[in-house]
């Protein structure tokens, strides 16, 4: 800026940069474009992978969106907002965050093309806000309820859809229901209580749901059994050593026979905590500190098995497996403490790969699956597409709605928000108009990535939309015609969907309403003159490019 007499007045540091206006507006927007066409090709069915080789070589292939966007190093703070939506939706659901994110970015691209009419972004901004909260009110009409196990099994096979586990899709979904359905407590699901422990060799239908836990854990003694039937478990919080003393000290020793005394009575210590855990009725043990080699000798030689260094999650979950309560001082055992499991179990699962079970736990809260797989690549796709499947199996017993998938939804929204614009007038009217030809964006995308033509796609599955019947009817691209949804099976939990439009409707209005992007010198600097470049090649018609 400058002063009455002309002199400029430097207000920022030497090295920083400001972007005003418009100029400000079209950059953050082409920079979230990029992250939303970087994911584009992998959405429905027949979505393309995306291989992400890290600075240290490690290669993930994948097309699930959330893992795509946390892998690529983004720096740009526009486009940071756009893995935002992503991680939300992920966190929130556990699947649609591709739809999420291609969602924002469509909403900006239309929202640009009403800037160029000279619509202001807060005009934009509450015609969206009005677009999505009416869309939320419309949702569960397209909603159908949700609940016996045929449905679950068809939601969790529609979010492993397309991805590169899809082969295997009925298999990871009878998994996914069993045990989500065996998790849940008081219409409640807490997706966290079932732990996936993934083991190389054999193949995908070799996997199993355990109802109680799989660990990676050794016993402290080989002279401890290796198998313990009808185990009486018991979960410490306490080191099973001599307890050091808080503050320093010394002992002076002058002769052997005090140096024995005073060994005796450390063995003394040890044997007294072994006895009171043998007399809790205890024969197995898990400890999350540390077990000193004489007290595991103690364990082994009254036929107790035990394993220390637990992690707390595995604690916890061996708690909710077997019915046990974590006992932090050995003095006070009660035998009510102890946990109940029908075998624990050193198991050999492949070469010299051994695993430890507990397994037939009564009612458990927590359980394992053990999931295999030919190779480190396919075995961590298969994780993820399990990932979303546990997911929507647990929202969808928590809400117990769903909507057909195949852009159904996106379809029928689309026509009744025309329809509320010409209600609401005004130039938010033009607003809510862009939202609803946002969402096309979902079934065109569909029909782009299956290689059928999106325009003729789309106006067939509005002409059926159009009629009284016609509101699940999606897009098959194995068919590449409409197909009715609710009878092809493909559907989605209904929080997909609210979660996908409230995420990605935030996330466009909060990169319009900027206006002003200060930044210092540093990388900053350069990811928005990139983001600069990328903008000025878009608008001479060239590709996009942004930085990663």
């Amino acid at each position: 800026m400058a002063d009455q007499a002309g002199q400029p007045i430097y207000i920022l540091r030497e090295g920083s940069s400001r972007t005003r206006g418009k100029d400000a507006q079209t950059y953050n927007i082409m920079a979230a474009l990029a992250v939303a066409d970087a994911v584009r090709s992998t959405l429905g069915p027949k979505g393309m992978d995306k291989m992400l080789v890290d600075s240290t070589g490690n290669t993930t292939v994948t097309n699930d969106g959330a893992t795509i966007l946390k892998e690529m190093d983004i720096e740009h703070p526009a486009a940071k907002m756009m893995v935002e939506v992503a991680k939300a939706q992920d966190q929130q659901v556990g699947d649609g965050t591709t739809t999420a994110v291609i969602l924002a970015g469509e909403l900006l691209r239309r929202a640009a093309e009403l800037m160029d009419q000279e619509i202001h972004p807060t005009v934009i901004a509450a015609g969206y806000r009005l677009a999505a909260a009416k869309a939320n009110e419309l949702l569960p009409n397209i909603a159908i309820p949700a609940g016996d196990r045929g449905i679950l099994r068809k939601v969790a096979y529609t979010a492993m859809t397309g991805k590169s586990a899809n082969s295997v899709g009925e298999k990871l979904a009878d998994l996914a229901v069993e045990a989500v359905t065996a998790i849940e407590e008081d219409g409640k699901v807490d997706v966290d209580n079932i732990k996936v422990e993934k083991k190389t060799g054999g193949s995908v239908h070799d996997s199993t749901v355990i109802k109680g836990l799989a660990l990676a854990k050794r016993r402290e003694n080989p002279g401890m059994p290796k198998k313990v039937e009808n185990a009486r478990i018991l979960l410490l919080n306490v080191a099973l050593d001599i307890k050091k003393t808080g503050v320093d000290a010394s002992i002076k020793i002058k002769s052997p026979e005090q140096m024995q005394s005073f060994l005796d009575q450390e063995e003394a210590i040890l044997r007294r905590k072994v006895e009171a855990i043998k007399k809790a009725g205890a024969n197995v043990v898990f400890c999350q500190k540390s077990i000193e080699d004489l007290a595991a000798h103690y364990l082994a030689r009254n036929g107790i098995m035990a394993f220390k260094s637990l992690s707390e999650s595995d604690m916890a979950k061996l708690s909710k497996a077997t019915g046990g309560r974590v006992v932090t001082k050995i003095e006070d055992i009660d035998p009510n403490d102890l946990g109940y499991a029908e075998l624990v179990e050193e198991r050999l699962i492949t070469g010299e790969d051994e695993l430890l079970f507990v397994e037939g736990c009564k009612n458990p809260k927590a359980l394992t699956v053990l999931l295999r797989g030919g190779g480190y690549t396919s075995i961590d796709e298969y994780e993820r597409a399990l990932h979303d499947a546990l997911r929507v199996v647990g929202v969808v017993i928590e809400d117990k709605k769903v909507v057909p998938g195949g852009g159904a939804p996106e379809v029928e929204l689309g026509l009744r928000l025309r329809e509320y614009a010409s209600t609401v007038g005004g130039r938010e009217q033009l607003a809510i108009e862009a939202f609803a030809s946002s969402l096309d964006i979902i079934p065109r995308t569909l029909a782009e990535n299956a290689g059928l033509d999106p325009i003729d796609m789309l106006v067939e599955l509005r002409s059926r939309h159009e009629k009284q019947d016609g509101k699940s009817f999606g897009l098959d691209v194995f068919q590449g015609k409409a197909v009715d949804m609710l009878e092809a099976g493909v559907l989605e939990p209904l929080r997909v969907k609210t979660q996908a439009i409230g995420s990605a409707t935030e996330a466009a209005i909060m990169i319009l309403r900027i206006d002003d992007v200060i930044a210092s010198g540093g990388p900053d600097e350069r990811t928005i003159s990139e983001a600069k470049a990328a903008a000025q090649r878009q608008m001479r018609g060239g590709g996009m490019g942004m930085g990663m």
